[in-house]
């Protein structure tokens, strides 16, 4: 039993009970209390509770899932209306997706065709039809507009933010789609596995595939593959098999078939099957398993969409050095197996990471294989069978110190449309190309110099990216770490950061590593435009040595930005240990006195402040911008005022 009627209170006296579409499928382990409306085709996972038992009715509409650790309350006061124009809770349109942990507390209104990401929360608020809420978000007292996308971790608390939300791009659309074909599918699976009319035939075409192997009639698999089935067997190894539709394998993101618990291999080859017959038009792969060490020993492409794999591909580092020696695959460059050969040759460990267009975006990469061998033969193989296995999709080559556990080498050795053509930036040896500053075609004069100042004075240096709609929620991307200190490796790296980030906005990190600070971040490119193209804008928090100063900090008495009243005020702040920070705003904004932070300027020098005032100001041409005073022992503002207007 899952539904229950709702108690009798002060403000519901009747024993309001759920109406259930009969198509629906309801966990056992999740709860529904009092007058909820659940349509056709939901899919509710276990440990969700959806209690309308202060707040009521709650609607949800037919096609939409509601994932495990779900909960639905609502306040006795404040209703939504629903889109029969009746008086809710709650009101969850037609396929949406309430994900894993997500909280919907009425009143609350999620429209048709949206998505709720992991752990976020919808109080007080509407959500729009089509709207993408990412994970960890709160959405309280506004209203989404239709067709809005919500970043992880945003705090969406007022109309201003609200109506400034970016419009959800396809990929989205089409993922948050795919999620509610995922969980149709789950939710007519589940119901098939508690009816004995559904799941007998099912069970019956299983033992008839048993039967059929061993009259030695394998309908599915190919003689190369049966022949691994058997080698992993005599081994002692245990058999699986996992599978992926095209968005999930470009994704990494499989999914496992039944388990196969017997050694038989009449048994195993007819489970094999049965997972091949039931995902026809899907990539299946085959899977060892090392059950004492808990470890994979293969994963072997064994189907594609419209074709079985007549030679199994192995992904992990099994294969023999002879595949090297031999015909070569030629996947790899001279540079990239010269940076494999220094990295063993250090006692480093090697593997590969592998992420999608959207992931690559997001640097969200998808462990690859971390090689357990140390020959140089077999690691190019392993390196090579991954760029085979995650054709179309980025890889990176990864470096590991085992004795640190730190990883010493992130280096793009593919990209969704072919090989990387650039020799490597190393991070991990002594290989990286000469560098001369002068053939730089990406990198400005200001920012070679920036570079120059920052390794000077002991600092570290990074990159950090952003694509347009990260640039305007200031949600940067980190490109791969630069360990080394030598200029010309530094270089390298920026320059191979900027390549792999053309038509995006990249900027230049200054690190202090013993204070764990920023000292600079600054502007080397913009969508349209390369580094060279433009002057660099920094939000420039200037490091302290009078290396900086020299360059960074010009004569500001000539400054035309800021005029003698805005210094006197600096000077003044300075003089009493004020800091000093900007805001800004557009027109927009401004008028509903909605500012943004800009940088509090760490340093008390006011040739460094004043320049980074100056850069500040460059940064946000065209709109408006006000100078802060902070008492940073009272932790209070002691003057706001207005230095530029669009």
């Amino acid at each position: 039993m899952v539904s229950f009627a709702a108690p009798p209170t002060p403000w519901s006296r009747h024993l309001a009970e759920a109406s259930i579409d009969p198509t629906a499928f309801i966990h056992s382990f999740s709860r529904i209390i009092g007058d909820v409306h659940i349509g056709a085709n939901v899919m509710v996972a276990p440990g969700v509770s959806i209690r309308a038992d202060e707040g009521t009715p709650f609607h949800i509409g037919a096609g939409s899932n509601v994932q495990d650790g779900v909960v639905i309350h609502g306040l006795e006061q404040g209703r939504v209306t629903g889109d029969d124009q009746s008086s809710y809770s709650v009101w969850v349109g037609d396929n949406a997706s309430l994900t894993h942990m997500a909280l919907i507390h009425g009143p609350a209104y999620v429209g048709d065709d949206s998505f709720i990401g992991f752990r976020s929360t919808v109080f007080n608020a509407k959500v729009g039809k089509g709207c993408i809420v990412m994970m960890h978000a709160l959405i309280q007292d506004v209203e989404i507009p239709p067709g809005r996308y919500v970043a992880s971790g945003s705090i969406i608390t007022n109309q201003q933010q609200a109506d400034r939300l970016p419009n959800v791009q396809e990929m989205d659309a089409s993922f948050a789609r795919h999620v509610v074909g995922i969980n149709d599918a789950l939710r007519a699976g589940y119901q098939c596995a508690e009816d004995d009319e559904c799941i007998i035939p099912i069970r019956n075409e299983r033992a008839e595939l048993s039967r059929t192997y061993e009259r030695g009639q394998s309908m599915f698999l190919n003689s190369e593959t049966v022949e691994q089935v058997r080698q992993l067997l005599m081994q002692g190894y245990r058999v699986g098999t996992e599978h992926a539709d095209e968005r999930r394998y470009k994704a990494n993101a499989w999914t496992s078939c039944a388990s196969i618990q017997s050694n038989r291999e009449s048994e195993v080859v007819a489970a094999l099957e049965t997972c091949l017959m039931d995902h026809e038009g899907e990539y299946v792969r085959l899977i060892g398993i090392d059950s004492n060490a808990k470890r994979r020993v293969l994963e072997t492409l064994i189907q594609r969409p419209g074709q079985q794999v007549s030679a199994p591909v192995k992904s992990i580092a099994t294969t023999s050095a002879s595949a090297v020696r031999g015909a070569g695959s030629g996947l790899l460059s001279p540079e990239i197996i010269g940076q494999v050969r220094q990295l063993l040759a250090q006692g480093y460990r090697v593997g590969t990471e592998y992420a999608n267009t959207r992931r690559y975006k997001a640097n969200a990469w998808d462990s690859g294989v971390l090689i357990q061998s140390n020959r140089e033969s077999d690691v190019i193989a392993a390196v090579e069978a991954s760029l085979r296995e995650n054709e179309g999709a980025y890889v990176r080559l990864i470096g590991v110190d085992p004795g640190a556990k730190r990883r010493v080498l992130e280096l793009l050795i593919q990209k969704s449309d072919g090989p990387v053509a650039r020799g490597p930036g190393s991070a991990a040896g002594n290989s990286s190309p000469s560098y001369s500053s002068s053939s730089s075609s990406s990198l400005s004069s200001d920012a070679l110099a920036k570079v120059r100042q920052l390794l000077a004075q002991g600092n570290r240096i990074g990159a950090e990216y952003a694509n347009e709609r990260q640039f305007k929620v200031n949600a940067w991307q980190s490109c791969p770490v630069i360990q080394s200190n030598r200029e010309s490796d530094v270089l390298a790296e920026l320059e191979a950061c900027l390549s792999d980030h053309r038509g995006e906005y990249v900027r230049l990190i200054g690190i202090d590593a013993k204070a764990k600070r920023r000292v600079l971040e600054v502007i080397i490119q913009r969508p349209g435009q390369n580094g060279s193209a433009h002057s660099t804008h920094s939000t420039d928090r200037a490091p302290s040595s009078s290396a900086s100063t020299a360059s960074s900090a010009p004569a500001y008495s000539q400054s035309s930005s800021l005029d003698a009243q805005v210094l006197d005020q600096i000077r003044q702040l300075l003089a009493q240990g004020h800091q000093i920070g900007l805001e800004h705003s557009d027109k927009r904004r401004y008028r509903a006195n909605a500012w943004e932070s800009g940088t509090l300027i760490q340093t008390s020098r006011e040739p460094e402040v004043v320049a980074a005032l100056e850069a500040e100001l460059r940064e946000y041409e065209g709109e408006y911008v006000r100078l802060i005073g902070v008492d940073p022992k009272a932790k209070r503002r002691v003057l706001e005022t207005l230095i530029q207007k669009p």
